[in-house]
């Protein structure tokens, strides 16, 4: 992507000068990181099929910019053992916290190892982060028109799919999927990776391994992505948490983890959004995994809502519609003109 944020991460050295495949990179990727990517590894697809259910057109209708054709939202969603520009940050992000809302922990207990006033830290680097992807598509949209307003073919074709993994450069039309999808992908991971939306296990006492359900309604006003910059610690309820990830053994000893309090993984209708068989223990709990997805298809749309209105704000009103049309329309030389 062009102008590719950097996240303070590395990939593994022997990604940084292996010929990368589909294949190495599933190898690779974090299967209990997130929201499934693909159908593997206890997977199912969960980004993807959450993309689907917010942004699909129904079948044989036109896009009116509200949602994306089968082309186009493939490309963002991913397809057959794609990741998408969705799931792009599973692929070459899967070691950065920001990139999926880890490490905001905290329980409000005496002795609990990071603070209140640390954890709203991480959560607002992730947000900035989202802000800065979701800034980065903005940017690269410009591409899909000449200087005279046209849409420029070459730009925007999907005969070939996209490449979004490793910071490859790529048609005006992709670059700007890729930003706004991996916005998408942290944005998805908040409800599933935190306690915003959950209700709490009342067999099990609240502590480490039951930590406080905030109930909340999605889309959350703390993911404003259209925002100049993070919300302000004072908008971060205190019970908030995410958990704690790390590869190195004890690093989230005696904190709330990532496996105690993630919905990542269940079976989800990409049509409805319908959601059966959660299969980790905070999922299962009081219907958190259904309320999660709930929350992240929510808030998928808000987002194509709010970036739709960015492009109209950024490029005007003529030009901006015209590049709305080309991001979700399949054939945008014929349609956009």
């Amino acid at each position: 992507m062009r102008g590719r944020i950097t996240t303070g991460r590395r990939l593994p050295a022997f990604l940084a000068t292996a010929a990368v495949t589909p294949a190495l990179l599933l190898a690779t990727a974090r299967p209990a990181d997130a929201f499934g990517t693909v159908n593997a590894f206890g997977q199912h697809a969960e980004h993807e099929r959450i993309t689907r259910a917010a942004l699909a057109c129904a079948p044989g209708v036109p896009s009116d910019g509200s949602c994306f054709e089968p082309r186009s939202l493939g490309q963002l969603a991913g397809h057959s053992w794609t990741f998408g520009a969705v799931g792009a940050p599973d692929s070459d992000e899967f070691l950065s916290s920001a990139a999926h809302c880890d490490n905001a922990d905290f329980l409000d207990v005496t002795g609990y190892p990071q603070s209140r006033q640390r954890a709203t830290a991480a959560l607002r680097t992730c947000i900035a982060h989202l802000q800065a992807r979701f800034r980065q598509g903005l940017a690269a949209a410009e591409g899909t028109l000449d200087t005279r307003g046209r849409v420029v073919a070459s730009e925007t074709e999907l005969r070939r799919d996209c490449t979004f993994t490793l910071g490859l450069p790529g048609r005006a039309k992709c670059e700007a999927m890729e930003g706004f999808g991996r916005a998408l992908h942290g944005v998805q991971d908040f409800y599933a990776h935190s306690n915003w939306t959950d209700r709490t296990d009342r067999s099990r006492p609240v502590g480490l391994v039951d930590p406080p359900g905030l109930g909340r309604s999605a889309p959350s006003p703390l993911l404003d992505l259209s925002a100049a910059r993070p919300p302000l610690p004072s908008a971060v309820p205190r019970n908030l948490t995410t958990g704690c990830f790390s590869l190195l053994v004890g690093a989230c000893s005696q904190r709330l983890t990532h496996s105690t309090l993630n919905k990542d993984e269940g079976f989800i209708d990409p049509v409805s959004g319908a959601t059966r068989a959660p299969a980790t223990a905070r999922g299962q709990a009081a219907g958190n995994f259904a309320r999660a997805v709930r929350g992240a298809v929510a808030d998928t749309r808000r987002q194509w809502k709010q970036f739709r209105e960015a492009l109209l704000q950024r490029y005007g009103t003529r030009r901006g519609a015209r590049i709305v049309c080309v991001i979700s329309h399949d054939d945008p030389v014929r349609d956009c003109a």
